[in-house]
């Protein structure tokens, strides 16, 4: 009897613990997915909604950044990074023994394992959703496989189709090189062809030309991205520039037939049920904000914004993050009352 009274204790004491006020500020591996993976946790009120943000790449962990791209914010929300499966510490963890398990089912079940987690960890029956380029795609099947578990979803650099967005941005960037008259861009452009491609050697031709005239479009002033003192060493960096390359190979693979080259977020469907929220650079080459703004037109949810950032890229700018920010707390923030 002293015994279940005391377990009894304990359980009840834990979950006041969850939900009580209090600054937190948290980092540890979880089991996800059978495997060891980074999550650190950020606010100043745990009684505060949560966000969880997806990182791009998909092996673009944020977890190095996150401090000073959303500095502040935890005054307001309770801030979780999670390197996702083959990103950051979560593949230094586990390396490359997880070739093979790299797909988007495999990233979306531990998307929701991760929220699952947040939820029960930090006393919450929702959390918010969050995600950046490759973290849009994840975050939509996310939203679209449990609804349940989410206040709302947040995009920022919304892809949609891989194959037409690159056959758009393959012309975009072309068109800028013939009205620049570089030769060397149209040579090279012309020389592989519009996509599909089907040669790992292809893309970075693209990729080069994208990459030098996305600058040349932008004129909002960039995130800040200084990388955090804990995440900074030699070693860490090697990781970090590892695992972006590993889950290059993992998810378009060699032959630019990998999960990602398959993407179609419509076929998915295009009902909601939760409030979606999507930001898009005016000047992003890699995600176009038409193909974005196209599929945000033809899908139905409870409430729907779509907010078009100007003289933003494909990276995030300061004026893209204030306003994020600013819709977070005036109309996300009210979705997320919980009680």
């Amino acid at each position: 009897m002293r015994l279940a009274v005391a377990l009894l204790f304990s359980l009840v004491g834990t979950v006041i613990a969850q939900n009580a006020a209090g600054p937190v500020r948290e980092e540890m591996y979880v089991t996800v997915g059978g495997i060891e993976q980074w999550v650190t946790i950020r606010g100043e009120d745990r009684s505060n909604p949560v966000v969880l943000f997806l990182h791009g790449g998909p092996g673009d962990a944020m977890s190095p950044f996150a401090d000073a791209m959303f500095a502040g914010w935890d005054k307001e929300f309770t801030l979780v990074q999670w390197d996702q499966r083959g990103a950051g510490r979560t593949f230094g963890k586990n390396g490359p023994s997880l070739q093979g398990a790299m797909t988007v089912e495999q990233m979306v079940r531990d998307g929701v394992q991760v929220s699952e987690f947040l939820r029960q960890h930090l006393g919450k029956k929702k959390i918010i959703l969050a995600g950046n380029s490759w973290g849009t795609i994840l975050g939509i099947h996310m939203a679209h496989a449990r609804p349940d578990l989410f206040h709302a979803y947040i995009g920022a650099a919304q892809l949609v189709d891989t194959q037409k967005g690159w056959s758009a941005s393959y012309e975009r960037v072309l068109q800028f090189a013939r009205a620049c008259g570089n030769e060397q861009a149209i040579t090279e452009l012309t020389a592989i062809g519009p996509p599909p491609w089907n040669a790992v050697k292809q893309w970075p031709v693209y990729r080069k030309w994208e990459r030098a005239y996305q600058p040349k479009l932008v004129t909002a002033t960039p995130a800040p991205e200084t990388m955090s003192a804990a995440y900074a060493s030699p070693q860490e960096r090697e990781q970090y520039e590892a695992a972006d390359d590993f889950s290059f190979e993992q998810f378009w693979g060699m032959t630019l037939a990998g999960p990602l080259t398959q993407v179609d977020l419509a076929k998915l469907g295009r009902d909601f049920f939760i409030p979606i929220f999507i930001f898009q650079g005016q000047e992003d080459l890699t995600a176009l904000p038409e193909l974005a703004k196209a599929y945000f037109d033809s899908i139905k949810a409870p409430r729907k914004e779509f907010y078009l950032v100007p003289g933003t890229g494909h990276g995030m700018s300061t004026a893209e993050l204030n306003l994020m920010r600013k819709v977070l707390i005036e109309e996300v923030g009210p979705l997320a009352v919980e009680h």
